[in-house]
């Protein structure tokens, strides 16, 4: 490999959210940015810039969409135009705002829980109304409740839904025939769709990733579509991210919205780092996947051998592992806090994804696998101990 993904780089002190909000002494796999040092053609676009020596106020070139363009077509055959991407500093913002523009106070949002809790906060803080089509929980794999979404979608009259493809936290890739599923349901009761689709590269082998909008003209014209390339590329603190609305009445009426709320500056590094990740760093992206993918399994095999009471949730795509801890009797609450107590190990309650995540935890693997070894002993020694 060309790239040293076992490299374990010090994080600790560097202002590091992941690290310097931990206690000393305990391994952070919580929030989702990974602890390996971003490719480097990446590093070098930025040094250039900054040799610079001048950060004045920057306007996003054509390279920058030309890069999302070739992007979005070498690695999932969907041909954008200029003219739809609207870019963000990132995609939390982006869903405030599609919130914002296309619903008013008290206006009902679907969701698909347990997922992602930023959804559940911003429709909160936009003072709207959370409707949730739970996930069904089988054979440690996940489903949806089809006649639930549609009787949600019929009786209850949501002005959006928001998908979660690939699904943060179960790990779901949904498949084109579950993405027409819903998609025609939307169609039929007139609800847009938001698709966040920001962990599209982060597929595994096997699965495939489609973007929801490029399925068939109605999808493309009733859907937003929010990507970025800094979970793909461990780019978050640089604030870069994209919207796709093909829809020109959607575009015009969001992007007054955009312009009020003033988030379409983006970061000068931000700006420079997409476009270099596309353009150049690839297969840096294939060897990470592949390294998460052995990350993943080793996961697997340890805790079937050695933890077998917990269940994990077979990851499709993502660096986060969802694990189900019912047969300890303890809330996802309880258990993370005796992890973090006993283990010294951070992970994520699932009841923050929702009421029907609390038998889980959500664990980040995106590490040397030292580290990951480490932080699974530290677990193991947690249930011999509780």
């Amino acid at each position: 490999m060309n790239y040293n993904f076992d490299k374990i780089c010090e994080r600790k002190n560097t202002d590091s959210s992941k690290w310097d909000t931990t206690k000393d002494g305990v391994i952070p796999m919580w929030v989702a940015d990974m602890d390996f040092e971003v490719a480097p053609k990446i590093v070098e676009s930025i040094i250039k810039k900054a040799n610079h020596k001048i950060f004045g106020y920057t306007i996003i070139s054509d390279k920058y969409y030309e890069a999302e363009i070739s992007w979005s077509k070498k690695r999932f055959n969907f041909d954008l135009q200029k003219e739809w991407i609207e870019a963000t500093t990132g995609v939390i913002p982006s869903l405030s705002t599609i919130l914002q523009t296309f619903c008013k106070k008290g206006d009902k949002v679907l969701i698909q829980s347990p997922v992602y809790h930023y959804f559940n906060i911003a429709i909160k803080r936009n003072e709207l109304e959370i409707l949730t089509n739970n996930l069904v929980y089988k054979n440690s794999n996940y489903e949806i409740n089809f006649e639930d979404f549609e009787n949600k979608l019929k009786n209850e009259k949501p002005k959006l839904f928001i998908l979660c493809n690939p699904h943060n936290p179960v790990g779901r890739v949904w498949r084109k025939d579950e993405l027409i599923k819903m998609g025609e349901l939307c169609l039929k009761y007139n609800v847009l769709v938001i698709s966040d689709e920001i962990h599209r590269d982060l597929v595994f082998k096997d699965y495939s990733f489609i973007p929801f909008a490029s399925i068939c003209e109605d999808f493309l014209q009733n859907s937003i579509t929010c990507t970025s390339a800094t979970k793909t590329f461990n780019l978050a603190g640089l604030k870069a991210s994209n919207i796709i609305v093909a829809n020109q009445d959607l575009r015009v009426k969001l992007n007054e919205n955009l312009v009020k709320n003033e988030i379409k500056s983006l970061n000068i590094f931000g700006i420079e780092s997409t476009i270099s990740a596309y353009e150049y760093c690839e297969d840096w992206l294939e060897e990470l996947l592949i390294y998460l993918e052995k990350n993943r399994d080793f996961l697997e095999n340890f805790i079937a051998k050695n933890i077998p009471n917990i269940k994990v949730i077979k990851a499709e795509a993502t660096y986060l592992m969802w694990l189900d801890i019912s047969n300890f009797g303890l809330d996802s609450t309880t258990f993370t806090k005796k992890l973090e107590e006993i283990g010294k190990v951070r992970v994520i309650s699932g009841s923050t994804f929702g009421e029907n995540g609390d038998n889980f935890i959500r664990v980040n693997i995106a590490c040397p696998k030292k580290i990951l070894e480490q932080a699974l002993n530290a677990l193991k020694f947690t249930i011999e101990n509780l």
